[in-house]
């Protein structure tokens, strides 16, 4: 399989409760200033950022689904962008800016030409600080024709649960059975430090020399690709 990094999943583009339709736009300079960003993070906003819109808030009062610890609201925010490659810093911004969870859809171009794709970290209240969140590394689906067909909002009992399953949407590994999303996103995250691992692996050994040592490094990548299977089942 493909590193998890990007999820194929053509479910991720989902079409919202119109209740929940927000539709604000997001001055970019107040996004970085709220955050502090330096120079460099501005210019990835100038350059590669076209216009960042609210586009949705999944709230109790929107979606008739109570909140949970960690999850009061979700937001989707919509990122028209300049150029077909967006710096996670710009999302990261973006996402210590806003304290509730967002599911990101990213767009470029327009028309026939246009693409959307569907980004998210895991975002949760810390565990030595509820007033502060953490997030995981990004998931993202490949790209996608805007026009592309978008499935129905899942069925949740409450917003956890449906942060959850947009969320399972994005993550490229299955899930296992009865496995918490947060031990699903450690799992992900674990798969693509063994995957690095064994590119560094599989690089040494084409540099060396030495048949020993060769075959010494040889039987770890076979120990990491074991490793790297069983993550990914």
């Amino acid at each position: 399989m493909s590193q998890p990094s990007v999820a194929k999943s053509c479910t991720a583009l989902v079409s919202y409760p119109k209740q929940a339709e927000f539709g604000r736009t997001l001055p970019k300079n107040k996004i970085y200033e709220h955050s502090g960003a330096n120079t460099r993070l501005k210019d990835m906003f100038v350059e590669q950022v076209e216009q960042i819109i609210w586009r949705y808030k999944l709230a109790p009062e929107t979606t008739n689904l109570p909140a949970k610890p960690g999850v009061p609201e979700i937001q989707i925010f919509t990122i028209q962008l300049k150029t077909p490659e967006l710096h996670h810093d710009v999302l990261r911004c973006i996402d210590g800016a806003v304290q509730f969870p967002i599911i990101f859809e990213l767009t470029y171009g327009s028309g026939a030409d246009g693409h959307t794709q569907v980004v998210a970290a895991y975002k949760r209240p810390s565990d030595a600080d509820a007033s502060r969140w953490v997030f995981s590394d990004y998931f993202a689906t490949d790209w996608l024709p805007s026009d592309y067909p978008r499935a129905p909002t899942p069925l949740a009992l409450d917003l956890a649960v449906l942060y959850e399953q947009l969320l399972q949407r994005i993550i490229p590994l299955p899930v296992r059975k009865f496995e918490p999303l947060r031990e699903l996103v450690a799992r992900v995250e674990l798969a693509t430090q063994t995957r690095k691992e064994m590119d560094r692996a599989t690089a040494a050994m084409a540099r060396e020399k030495q048949f020993n040592k060769k075959v010494e490094i040889n039987s770890f990548l076979r120990d990491l690709k074991i490793k790297y299977e069983r993550l990914c089942q």
